[in-house]
């Protein structure tokens, strides 16, 4: 949850989600609909459902137990060079190196490395040094410890190395080039993408189109979206436009505009496109489907204040 997401949004999700699957087994047997549901709204859904699948992998492969050594959590699905270490170290003491977008910085600057961290060259220098480093006592302790000084010292922006508690060997600082490096490469603009929105009442129930597991926030339930060219099943009554709002994913800038109708009977949507199913939703239950924040933010512009449940901050 943490990965690119902020401690203070993660907190209450990880609390809720801890408090409703405790355990390996608990998220093994639990159905992918439930874990999405519990991390409906923050996000990355995609890690969602390979750490319900990596949960699976070792309540049925491992006997339940999780290994200790990085090369074995890498064979778990949804484990990477990168999780791997964190649990490793912080988990059981192993020493076993971790490079994050944080630790990447910190690495970056104290070495005063002038390689792009995302580059090939780049990557093999900072795993080499996080490796060192982590060889030594505590590598748990040590690990947390960078990105703990990444994420609130050696910010991308500005770093507070008078704070810092090894700003003397800090090699970027000692030429003044701090602010210049990490050296990224630029990001490319996202993509706009428009769409629209349907929101479709009858009698009290919201049509809610479930996604595909391969398409865009698989698994999740949502109003139905679609490119305005597109032709979708037309539900008898009168379409009303409910507003606009734009949300930016890694790589597309959604504009959405949301279109709302009081249809006059039961829609009644066979599955199409990226949709794997549809149903009408009853408004008191939609707060316990697994929805996007951009679903939630289509439902808030189409409906009423006080005729949603509350969904917190979009």
């Amino acid at each position: 949850m943490l990965q690119q997401t902020r401690v203070a949004t993660v907190v209450p999700y990880y609390e809720r989600f801890l408090a409703a699957l405790p355990t390996i087994a608990a998220l093994a047997e639990a159905p992918l609909e439930r874990v999405l549901e519990l991390r409906s709204g923050l996000g990355y859904y995609r890690r969602a459902r390979m750490l319900h699948r990596g949960a699976r992998d070792v309540a049925e492969k491992l006997g339940g137990e999780l290994p200790r050594e990085p090369h074995e959590l890498e064979a778990i699905s949804g484990i990477g060079r990168y999780t791997a270490g964190a649990i490793a170290s912080i988990a059981f003491d192993v020493a076993a190196p971790i490079v994050d977008g944080n630790v990447a910085r910190v690495l970056s600057r104290f070495d005063a490395l002038d390689a792009d961290p995302a580059s090939p060259a780049g990557k093999r220098a900072l795993w080499a040094r996080a490796a060192a480093l982590a060889s030594g006592e505590s590598p748990g302790d040590l690990n947390q410890a960078l990105m703990e000084l990444g994420a609130t010292v050696c910010t991308p922006k500005r770093p507070a190395c008078g704070a810092c508690p090894i700003r003397g060997a800090c090699r970027a600082r000692a030429r003044g080039v701090q602010e210049e490096l990490p050296r990224l490469a630029p990001r490319k603009s996202p993509r706009a993408v428009a769409l629209r929105a349907l929101v479709v009442e009858h009698r009290g129930a919201i049509l809610l189109g479930r996604r595909c597991e391969a398409a865009l926030y698989g698994g999740l339930w949502e109003p139905p979206l679609f490119e305005p060219a597109r032709e979708v099943p037309a539900p008898r009554g009168e379409l009303a436009p409910r507003g606009s709002f734009v949300h930016v994913l890694s790589h597309r800038r959604l504009e959405i505009d949301v279109l709302y109708m009081r249809a006059r009977a039961a829609p009644k949507w066979p599955p199409f496109g990226d949709y794997e199913a549809f149903e009408r939703v009853p408004l008191g239950a939609i707060g316990s489907r697994a929805l996007s924040a951009l679903a939630r933010r289509a439902l808030a512009c189409a409906l009423p204040a006080g005729r949603l449940p509350d969904f917190g901050r979009l």
